[in-house]
């Protein structure tokens, strides 16, 4: 089987674009804050968090006010496992689109693939993988916000949610061969062996579950619903791609432009910048018909077009405007273009505007 690779919207406003993470994601967050003795104006205030956006869970809330509100309530209840403890009560249930598109699968590990796929609909910059080691799926998850520092209790609740989805299918005594986590270890972590069932190891390369497949093969979901999950997965695609396609774009090309005179743009840099992961970005851009290389080049020809139309730059200098490194590179491309030097087609467009 092919392995999977997978910021504010106001209540008022529902038709924004998500580029953050589903309020579901914060279901019963306000609940369980008062349960481990929170302060919850103190923990929302800090976090910038407005608490009628978790009664929307379709609303999206900013990836670093999330990660935020979970370190707050974790310093503020003095439970350093707080994220742990929250993800270890957290159902599927809860997670809305998210979770029911794997509760709809047909099996558990079509539930994990699923998941994983529509996890960036649900939740920008971040990676979240299902890759395949022989004997195990190894479900991989890194938040990947350059603003973002603290985000262990978010791993944790995370690893927690991953978890709660496979014992749906095969029951709470079920658990993983190995939890892996990219934050240092702080502290006795009898409470993670204890809701894993396994070894637990941290400073890895980022947050995983090792999952052995003998576990979870043809295994049946229990509420596997296959009209449910095509509805599912059809809201998943407008509610994340819908309202933000017409300016994902303009954001890309954007971003392109701003690094080309320092050479050749990399995908991840044009990710970061307009805040998504690197799959999430090379996913949006195949449904628009480009990858991300093809949309470099279109940038390039038409920012060379409009400069050497313009007369102001010379070649060499064009050039290193467009990231090449070699005038010879510029003009052998653009003679790919338009079967014409770049000399030759501003003479050309100089003599049709006379």
């Amino acid at each position: 089987m092919t392995p999977t690779t997978a910021s504010f919207a106001s209540p008022g406003n529902a038709a924004r674009p998500h580029l953050g993470v589903l309020s579901a994601a914060a279901s019963g967050l306000d609940r369980f804050i008062i349960e481990q003795g929170g302060d919850l104006d103190r923990v929302f205030g800090h976090a910038g968090i407005d608490p009628e956006q978790l009664a929307h869970p379709t609303l999206s809330l900013a990836l670093p006010n999330y990660c935020r509100v979970l370190e707050v309530a974790a310093r503020q209840t003095g439970c350093d496992t707080f994220g742990l403890r929250y993800g270890e009560q957290f159902m599927p249930q809860a997670l809305g689109l998210l979770g029911y598109v794997g509760l709809c699968s047909p099996t558990l590990e079509t539930a994990l693939i699923n998941f994983a796929e529509a996890f960036p609909y649900h939740q920008h910059s971040t990676l979240i993988e299902l890759v395949d080691e022989g004997e195990c799926y190894r479900f991989d998850y890194q938040v990947r916000h350059g603003s973002i520092v603290e985000r262990r209790q978010d791993a944790e609740l995370t690893m927690g949610m991953a978890l709660n989805l496979v014992r749906h299918a095969l029951g709470p005594g079920w658990h993983p061969r190995e939890v892996g986590f990219e934050h240092s270890r702080r502290g006795d972590v009898e409470r993670h062996r204890q809701v894993f069932g396994a070894p637990v190891h941290f400073d890895r390369a980022c947050n995983w579950l090792l999952i052995p497949k003998a576990d979870i093969a043809d295994l049946p979901m229990p509420g596997s619903d296959p009209v449910l999950l095509m509805l599912i997965k059809d809201a998943i695609r407008q509610l994340g791609g819908a309202a933000s396609d017409g300016r994902l774009m303009p954001m890309v090309e954007r971003a392109i432009i701003e690094r080309l005179p320092e050479g050749e743009p990399s995908l991840e840099a044009v990710a970061l910048a307009v805040d998504m992961g690197v799959g999430t970005l090379q996913r949006r851009l195949r449904d628009q018909g480009c990858c991300f290389t093809q949309l470099v080049e279109r940038v390039r020809q038409r920012l060379a077009q409009r400069l050497l139309r313009e007369g102001v730059t010379s070649v060499t200098e064009l050039a290193g405007l467009l990231g090449y490194s070699e005038t010879s590179a510029f003009s052998r491309a653009f003679r790919r273009w338009h079967n014409l030097s770049p000399r030759q087609w501003r003479a050309l467009e100089a003599g049709r505007q006379a």
